[in-house]
């Protein structure tokens, strides 16, 4: 059987389409989710919602998708054979979609994402915005609020009184400025998680500290995405 064609096949292996919505935008939210995982994923499921369930095919999305998947950039040459290198790579992906999410913005995408490795496992919702701007909205079930145009920061932690001060106080020691910071949590003093973004990066001692804390209990740091 033919494979489909799309905007790739018509205009050669450059990452333009119709829209950087469908492109460049959708490779980000890729590149976000494996700096969330740690790791180029061996399995992915990825749903696409509302305006890109009715057209990731045909615009490239779903190509694109799996390149940011390989870590690739935006304007990597191999995203128009993004299939065969994710074969060679071992990363096994599904594709569903769900085109009437009325309470989703039109572009929006769930990557369900399974390390083999450690067995590690994540879901992230993204949103591509238009222009490649993105917007991750949802980190395993907590609502965030990131772009990846920052140095970001992820930390799981528990609920502890004074805690979200903390963080940011030994930020600043670093001579790191909080740009913005969203904080979810379950329950009181049950699991939260912050997510902060910074002007400059982290420093690798800054991260181990925060590690060794006992009340911390995971840190993700997600440099700016290109």
């Amino acid at each position: 059987m033919a494979e489909k064609s799309s905007i790739f096949d018509m205009i050669g292996p450059v990452m333009i389409g119709p829209s950087s919505s469908h492109t460049a935008g959708v490779v980000r939210i890729a590149r976000a989710a494996i700096r969330i995982l740690g790791a180029v994923p061996t399995e992915a499921v990825v749903t696409f919602y509302n305006s890109f369930a009715r057209t990731y095919e045909g615009h490239g999305s779903d190509r694109a998708i799996v390149a940011g998947l390989l870590g690739y950039p935006t304007d990597d040459v191999r995203i128009r054979t993004a299939f065969d290198h994710a074969a060679e790579a071992g990363l096994h992906y599904t594709f569903q979609s769900v085109g009437n999410a009325s309470t989703m913005h039109p572009n929006t995408i769930k990557l369900n994402l399974l390390d083999g490795a450690t067995g590690r496992r994540v879901e992230v919702v993204g949103q591509s915005r238009g222009g490649g701007v993105i917007r991750i909205v949802e980190v395993d079930g907590f609502p965030a609020d990131f772009s990846g145009a920052l140095h970001t920061l992820i930390v799981d932690a528990r609920d502890e009184p004074g805690s979200i001060a903390f963080i940011a106080s030994v930020i600043a020691h670093d001579e790191c400025n909080i740009a913005t910071m969203f904080v979810s949590r379950k329950g009181k003093h049950d699991a939260a998680r912050q997510f902060i973004e910074m002007d400059s990066p982290v420093k690798d001692l800054t991260l181990a500290y925060l590690r060794a804390l006992g009340w911390v209990q995971y840190i993700t740091y997600i440099p700016t995405l290109e």
